[in-house]
């Protein structure tokens, strides 16, 4: 799902952290995915011909973009979704109505739920499991595991930089911002990298941040995630130059405000291990990964 506003992104982050129940029965052949992450795990896993329906967020693989479109986590078109005839719907555990007329329609659902980056790899085996592909999916999972690992290695016995970890705040200021808290993937992500979030105390996935926080976190790297739409026309210089009105942090001092782009910053699927080399890079680019 891409991000628009404070209030979206927040609802966002909260909406896929929660955990994974399945109601389906035998190996479904016609998939519909609202969760964009699930998508790309279905993908991933070489079954993404089964998928007949992807959310209105879906960027990936390229080959969603002529699948038809059903909506996304605030505004599921449930007539769209029952004219697909799925016999699966992979949906977000907080969409209780949609669960509903599934049920009422007698159409299997897979309830998406997630937490931290571990929870990653836990979902795709699941997903595997409820698709009849548990071979590719545990492949997908450990390949991903083993990469993750090789990047904790790679920083291991490094410095560890505290580090402001922010996914949105308002263009052109320092109002709203929106940063990881010391819960979920985008802060277990970080931590493999190499790096200490600074707001690792507080246990939220999501923290609006204050210009006076920052000051007192004093973080020694701040990286801004940039994705979506949005992320296309920016201008990161301009963007970044923002901070320069808090020179009295250790990373505006020091040079080390970053932007990184990419939905797979925000969307826990496979690319995680990607995004995961990039923050790793971003903090410990003497180690070369």
């Amino acid at each position: 799902m891409i991000i628009s506003g404070p209030s979206t992104r927040r609802a966002f982050i909260a909406a896929i952290v929660l955990g994974c129940t399945v109601s389906a029965a035998a190996p479904p052949r016609r998939i519909v995915s609202l969760i964009p992450a699930v998508t790309e795990m279905i993908f991933a896993m070489g079954e993404g011909g089964r998928v007949v329906g992807v959310s209105n967020y879906d960027r990936y693989p390229p080959a969603v973009e002529s699948i038809p479109r059903v909506g996304g986590l605030l505004d599921p078109n449930v007539e769209r979704v029952l004219s697909l005839k799925p016999d699966l719907v992979i949906v977000y555990n907080t969409q209780q109505e949609l669960k509903e007329r599934l049920g009422r329609a007698s159409i299997p659902y897979y309830s998406y739920q997630h937490r931290g980056l571990p929870d990653i790899t836990a979902t795709i085996r699941a997903v595997g499991r409820q698709l009849g592909a548990s071979d590719a999916a545990n492949r997908l999972a450990e390949q991903m595991e083993r990469d993750l690992d090789a990047v904790r290695r790679a920083v291991a016995g490094r410095p560890r930089p505290r580090t402001l970890l922010v996914f949105g705040r308002d263009p052109g200021s320092l109002r709203n911002i929106d940063a990881s808290g010391g819960y979920g993937f985008l802060h277990d992500m970080l931590e493999v990298a190499g790096g200490d979030d600074v707001f690792a105390d507080v246990k939220k996935e999501s923290v609006q941040v204050t210009t006076e926080m920052v000051l007192a976190r004093r973080p020694d790297v701040i990286i801004e995630l940039h994705y979506g739409d949005a992320a296309r026309a920016a201008d990161f210089q301009k963007q970044l130059s923002v901070w320069d009105a808090l020179p009295a942090v250790p990373a505006v001092r020091n040079h080390r405000v970053h932007a990184l782009v990419g939905d797979e910053f925000v969307v826990p699927g496979p690319r995680v291990v990607d995004a995961t080399r990039r923050l790793a890079r971003t903090l410990h680019p003497e180690a070369g990964r």
